[in-house]
């Protein structure tokens, strides 16, 4: 492709919203344009390295037994009311009606669709297993898009689901795409890590998600470099502190004036923020939006409560909970804000985390102003309605697997495998016959990859200060030809003949014969980050020209077949 003739609008001032790197350099290079908030258009080289990692995640799907279909963005609201999702999936949903008044979404995901397709065309376990796929634009009503194609309303995914007659078999499929998932993340040349995650709305019993580390995700995880531990935080289980074997002491209401936080009740108390419980005050709303419950979490004073886990003890959708206004839940419960403890409440549903339960002689609130209770002891003093983990496991924490402290990480969530199980085949129906033509759920598991939120993660992983630094499997173009005077005739000779020869080897080129300043030039080569440089100049008339690699800092000058060899050779080597 000759630049002259592209459709190419570079900037050299960073956008006003844009705030990490690749959501800059994406719009800087032209790559990317954004039409309202969340919303972005591709661009002549944006979209070719998109479709890029596209092939990528064809090829390997492909080879792990998928099949690739496509269905409509589109999806009635009766099949999500089926699955029970079409509340419970929230305000990201992207509701509308057609002129007649039915009720439809512009799907974030496929699981229904997909359902409805094996219920329909499969009866007999002889049509299993199966993998379906497709790669396809979704919507999600994002209430804060930021960061470019990071966190986005409407972004290309891919999402692939199997169908096997048992849990053995969902196994099986579960590693293969895990195995995929692997293959393509490595040849796009990203730096991460497969985590164990919550199902979230997805739902379905055990989940991994693939993390690119990155400074800038939003995706936080936890893991030991003793052993294999690794969990988003989310999901990250913790070690309760072990049991104490002290004497339970007289329970006392002390006087705790102005001490409506952790910090100042210990502070007033002279003990440890560890000796004190914490509560948390909650309020959830049933599908009209009217108030369901009340909420109580308590944790110790010295954790922080971990919202997933606590979601998921409820087993309530996330958009339905939120904190609760302390006075308008204490004339229902009686807990009174900033002294509130786990003794005397009513009317709302008591959540303890595990570790209170082995601890004496904490110090809690009163429900009463200006008091605190100390020496409360679950069991004799208070009990809960709900006793799990809810508490984040810290940097620094024991690793629940082997005991050391584990290490925190940032990263972005490029993909998510999920073993859903019968989840949708039985609230939907989608059933096969046995041999004995005996009727049984299918087993479904499902596989989502971000292809638009993968791109910027490459970015995010390869770039400098001048622009991207694009990996060569997944360049919009494998080489830049910088003709440095187009209107000289040697010049435009030797260029037109590297263009022409890298061109017949099967070498993705862009020539650049725009007339503009070679530092305008040079510039813009760094910043759209293609791999291969070779720059035609004045030494053309001696049949030398300069080779540089985008990765690096050095350049060297090389005759003209030189340079084409290398190149072919690079690109056949790394693409």
């Amino acid at each position: 492709m000759r630049l002259s003739k592209m459709h190419l609008k570079t900037l050299r001032e960073v956008p006003n919203e844009a705030e990490i790197a690749s959501h800059i350099l994406l719009v800087r290079s032209g790559m990317i344009r954004k039409l309202v908030s969340g919303v972005y258009g591709f661009m002549p080289l944006g979209w070719k390295a998109a479709r890029k990692i596209e092939n990528i995640i064809r090829e390997e799907m492909d080879n792990a037994g998928g099949q690739e279909i496509h269905m409509s963005a589109i999806q009635p609201a009766e099949i999500w009311q089926e699955s029970g999702r079409w509340y419970a999936y929230g305000p990201e949903l992207w509701r509308l009606k057609d002129r007649n008044g039915r009720d439809f979404c512009l799907g974030p995901t496929h699981e229904e669709i997909f359902t409805d397709i094996v219920r329909t065309d499969v009866s007999s376990y002889r049509q299993l297993p199966m993998n379906l796929y497709q790669i396809q634009t979704k919507y999600r009503d994002e209430a804060r898009p930021r960061f470019g194609l990071m966190r986005s309303r409407e972004f290309i995914m891919k999402d692939a689901y199997s169908f096997d007659a048992d849990f053995e078999g969902l196994d099986k499929s579960y590693n293969e795409m895990y195995d995929a998932y692997e293959r393509i993340f490595t040849r796009c040349a990203l730096d991460f890590r497969p985590v164990e995650a919550d199902t979230g709305a997805i739902g379905g019993s055990n989940s991994h998600e693939f993390t690119a580390i990155s400074e800038v995700g939003e995706s936080e995880i936890a893991y030991c470099e003793n052993c294999d531990m690794a969990a988003t935080v989310e999901r990250a289980e913790c070690i309760d502190a072990k049991p104490e074997n002290e004497e339970m002491l007289t329970l006392e209401k002390v006087s705790t004036p102005g001490t409506k936080t952790i910090e100042a009740v210990a502070d007033y108390l002279k003990i440890d923020k560890n000796r004190t419980i914490k509560a948390l005050l909650f309020v959830t709303y049933d599908n009209e939006g009217d108030v369901d419950s009340y909420v109580a979490a308590f944790v110790r004073g010295d954790r922080t409560l971990n919202m997933v886990k606590l979601i998921n003890a409820l087993d309530v959708p996330e958009h339905t909970i939120e904190f609760a206004d302390e006075e308008e839940m204490g004339y229902e419960t009686g807990c009174v804000g900033g002294f509130t403890g786990p003794m005397g409440l009513t009317n709302c549903k008591i959540v303890v985390d595990s570790e209170l339960v082995q601890l004496k002689n904490l110090c809690a609130g009163a429900n009463e102003k200006d008091y605190h209770m100390i020496n409360v002891n679950y069991g004799r003093d208070y009990e809960g309605d709900i006793i799990t983990d809810i508490k984040t496991l810290r940097e620094g924490d024991p690793c629940p697997e082997c005991g050391k402290p584990v290490k925190h990480a940032r990263g972005i969530e490029v993909g998510q495998v999920f073993k859903l199980g019968t989840k949708y085949s039985e609230s939907m129906g989608a059933m096969y016959k046995d041999e004995n033509q005996k009727d049984h759920p299918i087993v479904m598991g499902c596989y989502g990859i971000g292809v638009t939120r993968t791109l910027a993660a490459v970015v995010e992983q390869h770039h400098d200060d001048n622009g991207i630094i694009w990996p060569m499997a997944v360049a919009p173009y494998h080489v830049i030809i910088t003709l440095v005077k187009p209107n000289d005739e040697i010049q435009a000779l030797v260029a037109d003949k590297i263009y022409d020869t890298l061109i017949k080897a099967g070498v993705e080129v862009i020539l650049d014969d725009r007339k503009e300043r070679p530092g305008v030039k040079f510039k813009d080569a760094d910043l759209l980050g293609i791999p291969v440089r070779i720059t035609v100049g004045k030494l053309a008339v001696e049949d030398i020209v300069e080779y540089k690699l985008r990765r690096e800092d050095d350049k060297i000058e090389v005759s003209v077949d030189e340079a084409i060899s290398k190149a072919i050779k690079i690109v056949s080597d790394e693409k």
